[in-house]
């Protein structure tokens, strides 16, 4: 259970309805939350590879709860990794018991041709599309949200959460939901402990983000940078800063660029800050503990497992830092790696500290030679970013619009068809038989004016 302590710029719900009864709680909380669906529609949007619907171990839990709530007016889902019709139609068959009269799905197919030609016409504009990946399926699918205009406050979450239930779901929205509250982008956090194996997880948080972000506002402050410490600040004020869970206005998120890599996370939060008044940013306890698939080191593959993970995170604040007038030089490098490492070390006796007193196992060796591999892929970062021109985002949607007018209409008729096709296959029963297929994809062709007057 969380305490009362807030700390930093932003606004920090704790997880105090713990100490009441669960099932009382989660009535009272979907009540409220059926109550705020009247005047104001949410939306889920769910990142999902296709790998996670065949082996679907956390994915059918996950499902089986969005079904049973009746506050959501959407789930879109960004299917990744699906080459073909017939795996868009397992992801369909999958994802089917989470349509309800009130709550409508739309799977965007990613790797599909209809979205593929949309991506090329954008590249032909000289709109940079990212890489495929969650940051890209993650943006396609917030187009179509945004094209569909039905709703106002969209959650996200990742498809592979073995903890999950619909307290997570509900506290993640109603921060924003809440009429009574001036919330704009709320984030989550948790705790990070396996349970069969009594330690703890999140590592790249713990050992790379969370020092490395505390060395960075020390440096900035001696250095007499105050806008950077404050930015190095108001990153430290999240108490997981790599969760992949958020809820946004969508108004909001049509001004979001978006990273195509493991920076996703922490530029989100990037955006946020220089868009959204501190006031109305939060971040809430989701969950007493937070389990998912874990990545490997992969200390000898640069395209893969923590190694990437950590270098896509590490060159997005370190081209941040360069954009706001820092050189990259060695000497500078140096010195950040050595405070990035004694800082790590100070952290790495505090969680040691932790886990004893909380008789968890904590093998501080083994932590203390993960950071210095993730030292080492810092200064491999520092080379990479010094290489690259600048911040490789995705545009916001409100700048795609102005180079491509008609970019709402083509992907939201994308989406409409891919799925007619889909359902047709499948022979899917409608649960919610008043919204015909066609009748929606006519209405995308009317709406195009209006898109393109944005």
């Amino acid at each position: 259970m969380g305490d009362f302590h807030q700390h930093g710029s932003i606004t920090t719900l704790h997880g105090l309805y713990e100490i009441l009864d669960r099932g009382e709680y989660l009535r009272t909380l979907e009540r409220r939350l059926e109550s705020y669906s009247e005047s104001l529609n949410m939306a889920l949007l769910l990142p999902c590879l296709y790998r996670d619907v065949k082996t679907a171990q956390a994915l059918k839990g996950i499902c089986s709860q969005i079904a049973r709530v009746r506050y959501l007016r959407q789930v879109v889902v960004a299917l990744g990794g699906a080459e073909s019709p017939t795996q868009l139609r397992e992801a369909m068959e999958v994802f089917s018991e989470v349509e309800t009269p009130r709550t409508k799905l739309r799977i965007v197919w990613v790797q599909g041709p209809r979205i593929q030609q949309i991506l090329r016409e954008m590249q032909s504009l000289e709109i940079y599309t990212g890489v495929p990946g969650k940051g890209q399926s993650v943006w396609l699918a917030l187009g179509y949200l945004l094209a569909s205009q039905e709703s106002d406050l969209i959650a996200l979450h990742d498809c592979d959460i073995l903890t999950y239930d619909r307290v997570f779901l509900g506290r993640l929205l109603e921060p924003i939901a809440d009429p009574n509250s001036d919330f704009e982008f709320c984030k989550g956090y948790y705790a990070r402990v396996s349970t069969s194996e009594r330690t703890f997880k999140g590592r790249v948080t713990r050992l790379f983000v969370v020092p490395l972000v505390d060395a960075l506002a020390e440096l900035f402050r001696d250095q007499g940078r105050g806008e950077l410490e404050k930015f190095f600040l108001y990153h430290k004020s999240f108490k997981y800063p790599l969760a992949g869970e958020v809820s946004i206005m969508a108004r909001v998120a049509r001004g979001i660029n978006i990273a195509c890599d493991w920076g996703l996370e922490v530029s989100t939060l990037s955006e946020v800050y220089h868009r959204v008044a501190p006031r109305k940013i939060a971040q809430i306890d989701l969950a007493p503990n937070y389990e998912h698939n874990q990545q490997e080191l992969s200390a000898h593959d640069p395209e893969s497992g923590l190694r990437k993970m950590v270098v896509d995170i590490g060159k997005f604040f370190l081209g941040y830092i360069r954009s706001h007038g820092v050189p990259l030089s060695d000497s500078f490098l140096d010195m950040l790696g050595h405070l990035y490492y004694e800082r790590a070390l100070v952290f790495i006796k505090r969680y040691s500290d932790d886990a004893r007193v909380n008789s968890l196992n904590y093998d501080r060796h083994k932590e203390e030679i993960m950071a210095r591999h993730f030292q080492d892929f810092l200064w491999e970062a520092a080379e990479r970013c010094r290489r690259e021109p600048g911040i490789a985002l995705v545009p916001s949607w409100n700048r795609v619009l102005y180079s491509f007018p008609k970019a709402y209409e083509r992907i939201f008729r994308a989406v409409e068809e891919d799925n007619l096709e889909a359902r047709k296959t499948l022979r899917i029963k409608r649960k919610n038989p008043t919204r015909e297929e066609g009748e929606r994809s006519t209405r995308a062709g009317e709406r195009s004016g209006k898109w393109q007057g944005r």
